[in-house]
């Protein structure tokens, strides 16, 4: 990896961390940026980059660095209720890795793409919280977990999403494309 590179991973796991510091607490699942810090980071800096910066992320929080919602860190945030949600960003990289490779890098392939990481980042980490809380606090219903997990976000997160591809399109031309 170049140094250019691997200064653009820093800078966008810098502002990963930011957007996770950005936080409304609504209950068990509080309301961050974070899912914009990681359609950024996918879409300015393409699947591979992107999901190097989810994982530089994740490794800072999980060795102690405050980087996570409400400035926790440590393993035992990433093994929390909220955890599967961290956790998932790496399955969000991957498929728009995998789109990418199937359909090139065009933006309605990152909007796709962006629209299915979403779908499996409610998904996994709702299941992760349904498990985590039941341990913690009792049996939660799945209908309960989806009301305190994933109806909330919906909107906020597609608006997310579209911030990201707007942001993408404006101003992909001026990051460096990886060698």
């Amino acid at each position: 990896m170049k140094t250019r590179d691997m200064a653009l991973c820093a800078l966008f796991a810098a502002l990963l961390a930011v957007c996770a510091w950005l936080v409304i607490p609504i209950g068990d699942v509080p309301f961050t940026l974070q899912t914009f810090g990681v359609f950024a980071a996918l879409g300015l800096l393409g699947g591979k980059r992107g999901t190097i910066v989810i994982a530089v992320y994740l490794l800072l929080g999980a060795v102690g660095a405050p980087v996570f919602a409400g400035f926790k860190s440590g393993v035992g945030a990433l093994l929390g209720v909220t955890g599967g949600y961290l956790v998932s960003y790496i399955f969000m990289g991957l498929i728009v890795i995998a789109a990418e490779k199937l359909f090139g890098d065009r933006t309605i392939v990152f909007l796709i793409a962006g629209v299915i990481a979403l779908i499996v980042c409610y998904a996994f980490g709702t299941a992760w919280f349904v498990v985590a809380y039941a341990k913690t606090a009792g049996p939660i219903s799945w209908a309960a977990a989806l009301g305190k997990c994933v109806i909330p976000f919906v909107l906020p997160d597609l608006a997310k999403l579209a911030l990201a591809v707007f942001l993408r399109d404006r101003l992909k031309r001026y990051v460096p494309k990886t060698a």
